[in-house]
């Protein structure tokens, strides 16, 4: 009996360690295959001064790297802010501030982020801090529920061993609780990032860079190679984002879990 279960047991986890395997070459190869049919397609155009000013390697790499710095500086500041306050909400003693760390979480994605952007430069101006709090705010709520529920679920009886063993409460927290909620924080986090991502375009608005301006500026200019561009980038960004969250999954996560 404990042989055919372990069998029964190998061959169901087979499929799924085969499927893991074979998306974390597929992604980054079908990503690859989008920007090189991209590239060829630009260069079968032919593009007038505006459209040169936009799609040239300069200002790709530019806008590139400012569509970066945007999601990794608000991806920081969610770490920063939603997975303490995760773990604050988490804690049964915390019940009645809960329900207003999670209102908070909630707001972020409830008020449309462009909306946000807009009543936040009447505070801060344009630029670079204004967009960064659009997307903390629109972010926050994945960290924030994901480590919230990655904590809640540990089974009890594993923390009472780790206090009997003579653990204090800091050190059952760093070495037992976040650490087998791990997983569950990661998830969230790679959700987080994909978001971050996706509304970094709205930057443009605030003129914060990134490959919103190429998105904007070719529809405002009836220019469609440079929006086609613009978007294009932008997806292909998320998801080697989420493929780089995918790795850290499978990389951080604890063993035996």
């Amino acid at each position: 009996m404990t042989a055919d279960t372990l069998t029964l047991g190998g061959r169901a986890e087979a499929p799924t360690r085969t499927t893991s395997g074979l998306r974390q070459v597929v992604t980054p190869v079908a990503i690859v295959a989008a920007l090189v049919a991209l590239y060829a397609w630009v260069s079968t155009l032919e593009l007038d001064s505006i459209e040169q000013r936009s799609l040239n390697r300069e200002v790709i790499v530019a806008k590139a790297i400012e569509h970066i710095q945007m999601t990794v500086a608000a991806t920081v500041l969610v770490v920063v802010i939603a997975i303490p306050l995760g773990i604050v909400a988490s804690r049964s003693k915390n019940r009645f501030i809960t329900p207003i760390i999670l209102t908070g979480g909630n707001l972020g994605q409830a008020v449309p982020a462009i909306g946000l952007l807009v009543l936040a430069t009447f505070i801060m101006g344009v630029g670079f801090q204004t967009a960064l709090l659009g997307l903390v705010a629109y972010a926050i709520l994945p960290v924030l529920r994901n480590t919230m529920v990655g904590v809640q679920q540990i089974d009890p009886t594993l923390i009472e061993a780790a206090r009997g063993m003579g653990m204090t409460k800091g050190q059952v927290l760093r070495r037992v609780e976040l650490k087998l909620a791990v997983p569950t924080i990661l998830a969230g986090l790679r959700t987080a990032l994909v978001l971050t991502v996706g509304m970094a375009t709205l930057g443009a608005f605030v003129a914060a860079g990134g490959f919103g301006e190429l998105i904007i500026n070719g529809l405002k200019l009836n220019r469609m190679p440079v929006t086609i561009v613009g978007g294009v980038l932008t997806a292909c960004l998320a998801f080697f984002i989420d493929w780089l969250g995918a790795l850290a999954e499978s990389l951080l996560k604890p063993k035996g879990i």
